[in-house]
């Protein structure tokens, strides 16, 4: 089974997620964002073995981290979308801009593309390309956990913006209800900023994306 903690960081309190097959204990890290002493001693705590950074987006409060921790650690970028490529070009400025520690760019190991999967110990999880908050925002969902980390794509509530370069938010309305509520009610997300919810749940109530909502659309 697919286990994580979500460890929020950066003054922006970014939900980055430590991921683990509690079979192997082989981990990733989803969004390491910032705080990297304490992101390795979480993974160190549990006695897990750090394998991957798996990448949403490339925003700094979810990238900043990522191109340093890659290096220090050896370890390989998995996504996000190639259409992100701009996002990570841009990441020492967005440090600049946003008053986070100086940001690498770096180059992802390998990009993802929707319909794709990538592999933790004996877990399988499924990607899909979710874009509207950035054109190459991807979501990683575990069947057998039925969670979604979705990033900045939907929170308990709202939805991620669009105002930013690349944003859309036609976009980002089809990607949630065309690829993420056929993963099923129950299926509980990790957004990358606030508390969990379900899929079931924002369905009901949420004010951008509830089925009401669309209708009305």
């Amino acid at each position: 089974m697919l286990r994580y903690q979500i460890l929020p960081v950066t003054d922006f309190q970014q939900n980055c997620s430590l991921v683990w097959c509690d079979q192997t204990n082989e981990a990733a890290l989803i969004d390491p964002g910032g705080e990297i002493p304490r992101l390795l001693a979480a993974v160190q705590q549990r006695g897990l073995t750090l394998k991957a950074i798996w990448q949403t987006h490339a925003h700094i409060d979810h990238a900043g981290a990522t191109g340093q921790l890659a290096r220090e650690q050896g370890l390989p970028i998995v996504g996000p979308h190639p259409d992100d490529q701009f996002w990570i070009d841009g990441l020492p400025q967005q440090s600049q801009m946003f008053g986070f520690p100086p940001a690498e760019h770096f180059t992802p190991t390998r990009w993802l593309q929707d319909g794709d999967t990538v592999q933790l110990g004996q877990e399988t999880v499924q990607v899909r390309h979710c874009p509207g908050h950035t054109p190459g925002h991807v979501v990683f969902y575990s069947p057998t956990a039925q969670r979604a980390f979705v990033g900045d794509v939907l929170f308990a509530g709202s939805i991620g913006r669009t105002d930013f370069p690349g944003g859309n938010f036609e976009q980002l309305i089809a990607s949630i209800t065309q690829r993420l509520w056929p993963l099923g009610d129950e299926t509980v997300f990790i957004p990358g900023h606030g508390p969990e919810s379900s899929f079931g749940a924002e369905r009901r109530s949420n004010p951008f994306v509830s089925d009401a909502a669309v209708r009305r659309g």
